[in-house]
């Protein structure tokens, strides 16, 4: 929480990549647990409805700090004051934090018998599923790339970037709340059909003028709202409640694995050609289809909320 509004006396870049190398490394140790403690609470409520909320409520924060970084920079305050602003909702996040953890010390207390099999090690289906997840992720173009090819290719004016990408965080969170929803009824079939859509996305983006490239922002909201929501509430039915850190901590892991050599790819495809960026991403993302079908037989993940 202290790395982002450090930001603002970072002098040079050096000291910048440091302090986003922390945040980066705090989010991932993080991460797990989080979505673990979540797990108990997801056979009362429902594992969709759990990570759709939690996904809504961190798009709701990344529409909203952009615009207030925005607004500062509007009002002439520059990036420095900026960022020191970001310290404000850093001390709340801690402030809830701390006061959840007084009411709700021990989160696994919040646990419902889903009958869900407790393995030793982890199944198949886990497996495959990762595999599935990792073509995604490997396709998937990260916003700072789609921002930097609307500047170079001047698809949208300058100042439009930043608001498009604030629009992306808004359909982010409305998406993951009816994803939510959706894959308590439908399970895996609200991945593979949120997969099919988003494959849409790279050539409206990068092949389009500014109103193509606009439904292409609208659609990679979704997409990212898939990644951190119903894709873990997908994870909680493979494995034991004893096992769900762990679970998560591979999945995370493989994923990230995935997404970074992916990123290198897709940066160096569109160094070459962004026809071939676009049908390297389409292509991963459709080839992840057979294979997340694939588990469905194989797990209770697969069936929706029972």
């Amino acid at each position: 929480m202290l790395a982002v509004p450090l930001l603002a006396v970072a002098g040079y870049w050096p000291v910048a990549a440091v302090l986003i190398v922390a945040e980066r490394s705090r989010r991932a140790m993080r991460t797990p647990a989080r979505d673990a403690m979540l797990a108990h609470a997801t056979a009362e409520l429902g594992r969709g409805r759990v990570y759709g909320v939690r996904e809504a409520l961190d798009a709701a924060g990344a529409t909203a700090g952009p615009l207030i970084v925005a607004g500062v920079l509007a009002l002439h305050g520059g990036y420095r004051v900026g960022f020191a602003v970001l310290a404000v909702p850093a001390a709340l996040t801690l402030l809830v934090l701390a006061g959840a953890w007084r009411r709700y010390p021990d989160p696994a207390g919040l646990e419902v018998d889903e009958g869900v099999p407790d393995r030793r090690g982890t199944p198949r289906a886990f497996w495959i599923y990762l595999a599935g997840m990792g073509l995604i992720a490997a396709a998937y173009t990260d916003y700072p790339l789609i921002a930097y090819h609307f500047g170079r290719a001047h698809v949208v004016a300058t100042p439009w970037i930043p608001v498009l990408y604030a629009g992306a965080m808004a359909s982010e969170a409305v998406a993951a709340l009816v994803l939510g929803r959706s894959f308590d009824r439908w399970g895996l079939r609200t991945v593979v059909g949120a997969t099919l859509l988003t494959a849409c996305f790279p050539p409206l983006v990068f092949l389009g003028n500014a109103v193509p490239a606009v439904i292409g922002v609208v659609l990679w909201g979704p997409g990212a709202a898939v990644q951190e929501s119903v894709v873990r509430a997908a994870v909680t039915g493979m494995v034991g409640p004893d096992r769900r850190a762990s679970a998560f901590g591979l999945f995370d892991t493989g994923f990230g694995l995935c997404w970074f050599a992916g990123s290198l790819a897709l940066g160096a495809l569109y160094d070459r050609s962004v026809t071939d960026l676009v049908a390297f991403s389409v292509v991963l993302q459709l080839a992840a289809v057979p294979v997340l079908l694939a588990v469905r037989p194989m797990s209770g993940a697969g069936t929706g909320r029972r």
